[in-house]
């Protein structure tokens, strides 16, 4: 395994078949991650320090149903900002209630923030009194989720 040029790291079949399970069940035991992947547990063991190491694996996490959770209103913000700002709003993004992701893009939006919210006056407080508050936002456009899933994520073949 090694680092290319732009940083990445190269990932054997190994690596990938460790990923590919852990990403299906970030619950199984360092056995079953070793049976299904056909290695050792102590090899399992060494192999998931190492990616947790180099930052590959960043943490372990649970998928939750947001509307059964108690978060029914959720949705895509787009922010317009300042070209400046992008640094101020990250850190106040990082930090607020009910944001759950976001990233500064190319392209015809600045900022994309998906926000879970328990309902829409929540929402609609988030969106006009805290977004639009925010030093450096400019503007704000908003997308209601009605219906969400989770993509089968990258091919670890």
């Amino acid at each position: 395994m090694g680092i290319d040029t732009s940083g990445a790291v190269n990932l054997d079949e190994v690596d990938k078949r460790i990923i590919r399970e852990l990403a299906a069940d970030g619950r199984m035991s360092i056995r079953a991650l070793a049976d299904k992947t056909h290695i050792s547990r102590s090899h399992a063991y060494a192999r998931l320090a190492r990616l947790q190491e180099l930052g590959i694996i960043e943490s372990f996490t649970a998928r939750i149903a947001h509307d059964r959770a108690g978060f029914g209103a959720s949705a895509y913000v787009a922010l317009e900002i300042q070209q400046d700002s992008w640094k101020g709003i990250a850190a106040h993004l990082r930090t607020m209630s009910y944001v759950e992701h976001y990233a500064l893009l190319g392209g015809d939006v600045d900022v994309l923030v998906l926000v879970r919210a328990p309902d829409n006056r929540i929402l609609r407080n988030l969106v006009l009194e805290q977004f639009q508050g925010l030093a450096g936002v400019r503007s704000t456009k908003t997308w209601l989720i009605f219906e969400d899933a989770i993509g089968p994520g990258p091919d670890w073949t």
